[in-house]
Formats: C-alpha cells, sequence, structure tokens
C-alpha cells in the first residue's frame, strides 16, 4: 500500500469545496434553532464525499460497486433525516430539515464523483428554498409552518 499524493490533494479539495457548499444550508437550519445544523450538514456532506471517493479511488465511475455505495449513502442518511422529524399532537416538525440533509448528503456525493457543477446548482437551490419559504412567512405571505412556530393549522415542510 503506498500513500496517493495526488488523491489527497484531490481528497483536500473536493471535501473542501463540499464543505463550502453545505455550511450555508446548515447556518440557515441553525439560525432556525433546527435538530441539526452547523455540526450535522457539513460533516453528512464529508462523509458521502469521503465514501464516494474511496469507492471511484478502487472502481470504475459508474460501475456497480459505486452505485451500491450511493445507494448506501441515501439509505443510511435517511435515518439521519429521520431523527430531525418530530410529531406532537397533531403537527409535524422537522421535515424540511430532514429533506435538507438529504440533500447534503447529495451535494457531497456529487462532490466526491466530480461533478461540482451538480452540487453548487444543488446547493444553491436548497439554500434559495429555506431562504425563500423564511422570507415569506416573515412577511406573511404564507402561513407560518410549525417548523418556524406556526399554530396548529400551519402545514409541516
Amino acid at each position: 500500500m503506498s500513500f496517493s499524493f495526488p488523491l489527497l490533494l484531490a481528497a483536500a479539495l473536493r471535501m473542501a469545496l463540499a464543505l463550502a457548499l453545505t455550511t450555508p444550508i446548515a447556518r440557515e437550519r441553525e439560525l432556525h434553532d433546527m435538530s441539526a445544523g452547523l455540526r450535522t450538514f457539513p460533516i453528512v456532506a464529508l462523509g458521502s464525499c469521503a465514501l464516494v471517493l474511496l469507492v471511484s479511488s478502487e472502481f470504475p465511475p459508474g460501475s456497480i460497486p459505486v452505485m451500491y455505495v450511493i445507494q448506501g449513502i441515501v439509505t443510511g442518511v435517511g435515518f439521519i433525516g429521520g431523527g430531525a422529524i418530530l410529531k406532537a399532537q397533531d403537527r409535524v416538525r422537522g421535515t424540511a430539515t430532514a429533506a435538507s440533509i438529504w440533500s447534503t448528503a447529495a451535494i457531497g456525493a456529487c462532490v466526491g464523483l466530480g461533478h461540482a457543477e451538480i452540487a453548487i446548482v444543488l446547493s444553491l437551490f436548497t439554500y434559495f428554498t429555506l431562504w425563500l419559504v423564511n422570507r415569506l412567512e416573515a412577511k406573511h405571505m404564507i402561513p407560518p409552518t410549525p417548523e418556524s412556530g406556526g399554530g396548529p393549522g400551519a402545514t409541516a415542510r
């Protein structure tokens, strides 16, 4: 087994990009006092990126082992997201946070596979969606959701 400096450099650059793309999403969730935030989101993206880098360093892109790892990431991150969803009485909270966690895993996987363009677009759209809904709620243009402290008639997001 030999140490690969090119792999080290590629891993460091890709993981730095995954971290940079998911930190704004994490900060947005942290600002709204969600169950996951500045720790969870970047770690999910970094882990997804590392797993994809690892399998891609051993197998060709698009191969069955690479697809199995991506399938495992999608399934495994679903469990983390499930922990962010809470049901109290007739209200459900945390679905937007759970979906955002899943999105950050996809960002990490995209970066790990070398598709930074897809990761950038997904990061921007995820952040923009969260930001826009919060703005619309603040201006009372849409009803508040349970995640934002909405009333019993609020819808889950």
